[in-house]
């Protein structure tokens, strides 16, 4: 079945840098547009960025100019690379595909930005 495993969370200090990965297997991956969310405890999972099928991108306006989303057709994979990271990115983070009539999610990895 289809599976999306998120990487690449862990603890930061503020300032500091990490880069999510997300794997996905059992889908056409370069059909799908590919997105990151987030939830921090007692929020609701918010878009955090998306990357469509021919790798046009938006972000939500807190992480724009510091996080930058890309994929790799060939390994199946989205990044996200996080910058300048604030303790208000705390959350923890997932990816998910999505295409017309289809909609997969992973489990999460959390990061923690706290000095």
């Amino acid at each position: 079945q289809v599976r999306l495993v998120e990487s690449g969370g862990g603890l930061v200090q503020p300032g500091g840098s990490l880069r999510l990965s997300c794997a996905a297997s059992k889908i056409s991956f370069s059909v799908y547009t590919m997105e990151w969310y987030r939830q921090a405890p007692g929020k609701q999972r918010d878009m955090v960025a998306t990357i469509t099928s021919i790798s046009s991108t938006d972000y939500a306006e807190a992480v724009k100019g510091r996080f930058t989303i890309s994929r790799d057709n060939a390994k199946n994979t989205v990044y996200l690379q996080m910058n300048s990271l604030k303790p208000e990115d705390t959350a923890v983070y997932y990816c998910r595909a999505r295409r017309p009539s289809y909609n997969y999610w992973g489990q999460g990895t959390q990061v923690t930005v706290s000095s």
